[in-house]
């Protein structure tokens, strides 16, 4: 494990520096552009070593089972990131627009799953796949929730208006609870097991993390505010959600969900006790909790990038890829399209399409697909697996990459067209 982390440092130490003095790339970006690059040196470098072909070589090496994305975010460092995502959302603004992230984080997912697993079966039976219908729905459960380390590590740095920062952020927090109940039912179709369905599976994971969280975070938190060392105070936050992960996980509950609740409930109640520290304390307290996260995002970025090569081993893979790409942004955007007419008021400034249309492009996909889509591996023939997870990351990598880099460019555009339909709007008045 120490020689893995110090390979995975010293990466993130030299793409970083690199990135810094020359690129000057969103740092998750270039970790994750650069990483790929390694990636793929290293395996052609060991196809003119040993003369074997690149899909052998990748069968062979043992670097990809020692990065192991599962483990390292499902098993490990998720609920950490989801914390320091969700500890510095206002209670305020979650009361204030509760309704656009559950309508978001509900329906646009469960719709999006269902539109990208009947395309993907689609173009499938196109290429003589035979894939069947609940396993293209499986993979759409997989890609259609956004990522919350995506949303709170790339887009929170290209300074968006606070509403809309708040709801891409928002809906990727709790969204993976319900991503996480599709694929549980879809995964158990494939395989032939029985679950329940997938409304009592949400009830359970919703109701029950909802409920875990609160409850552990209301009472760690009296030891918090009891305390004046700024160090204990970060350790009890530590140890308030990974018990609720744990207790969450064991008891059949959303982990993900009780992770943001644990942040949320922890960031109003430090709120509602103002009085607790100094104000030095709180930025302590905040910039640990950074500092953490971007470590972690780091690491994770790198494994993605270092472990894209694995596209490599998919049947038909430039143009399934490709096809993955275009069927992700209908998918998302029709999605989007049907949740705006339940979520209510869209915010100032937005007309529908506008709205659609940047949430759309900010709708990023990162670890927690790629870890779901790495999970099938038990139970999906080998070369399925290698599509799906192929497909997966060509997914992450654009939406990553490209809408990651091009969203605040999207957004200006709407701004002066939306602009201009002001004025133009004054003029004829």
């Amino acid at each position: 494990m120490l020689i893995i982390f110090t390979i995975l440092m010293a990466v993130v130490c030299l793409i970083a520096y690199f990135n810094e003095k020359v690129t000057k790339l969103p740092h998750e970006i270039a970790l994750l552009m650069f990483s790929a690059v390694i990636g793929f040196f290293g395996l052609f470098a060991d196809v003119i070593a040993t003369g074997n072909t690149a899909v052998d070589v990748l069968m062979e090496t043992e670097v990809l089972d020692a990065l192991d994305i599962q483990d390292f975010l499902m098993e490990g460092v998720l609920c950490i990131m989801l914390f320091a995502g969700s500890v510095h959302l206002k209670f305020s603004d979650f009361k204030r627009m509760a309704r656009q992230v559950t309508v978001l984080s509900i329906v646009a997912t469960l719709l999006g799953a269902m539109l990208y697993g009947m395309l993907f079966y689609g173009a499938s039976s196109l290429l003589g796949l035979g894939f069947s219908v609940p396993l293209c729905l499986m993979f759409g459960s997989i890609v259609a929730p956004t990522d919350p380390i995506a949303a709170t590590g790339i887009l929170s740095k290209f300074g968006l208006p606070k509403d809309i920062s708040f709801l891409i952020e928002g809906e990727s927090l709790f969204n993976d609870g319900v991503g996480v109940a599709l694929f549980v039912v879809f995964s158990s179709m494939v395989k032939g097991t029985s679950t329940g369905g997938f409304f009592s599976i949400m009830a359970r994971e919703l109701f029950g993390a909802a409920f875990v969280g609160f409850a552990v975070t209301v009472l760690c938190f009296q030891l918090y505010k009891r305390t004046e060392s700024e160090e204990l105070g970060f350790f009890i936050s530590l140890l308030t959600v990974t018990v609720s992960y744990i207790i969450c996980e064991k008891a059949g509950f959303s982990g993900a969900i009780a992770s943001v609740v644990c942040g949320i409930t922890f960031s109003a109640l430090r709120a509602k006790e103002g009085t607790i520290g100094s104000p030095e304390r709180l930025e302590h307290f905040s910039s640990i909790w950074d500092t953490l996260d971007l470590l972690l995002n780091s690491l994770l970025y790198v494994m993605l990038g270092l472990t894209f090569v694995q596209v490599l081993q998919m049947k038909h893979v430039v143009l399934l890829s490709l096809s993955a790409i275009v069927m992700n942004l209908i998918a998302r955007s029709s999605s989007l399209a049907v949740s705006t007419l339940f979520m209510g008021k869209i915010p100032d400034g937005y007309d529908r399409w506008s709205f659609i249309k940047l949430l759309t492009w900010g709708g990023l996909r990162g670890g927690l697909s790629t870890a779901l889509a790495m999970s099938t591996w038990d139970f999906l023939p080998p070369d399925t697996y290698y599509i799906l997870l192929g497909c997966t990351y060509a997914i992450v990598f654009f939406t990553t990459v490209v809408q990651g880099l091009t969203v605040r460019k999207v957004y200006d555009g709407i701004c002066r067209r939306l602009a201009k339909q002001g004025a133009g709007t004054k003029q004829s008045a």
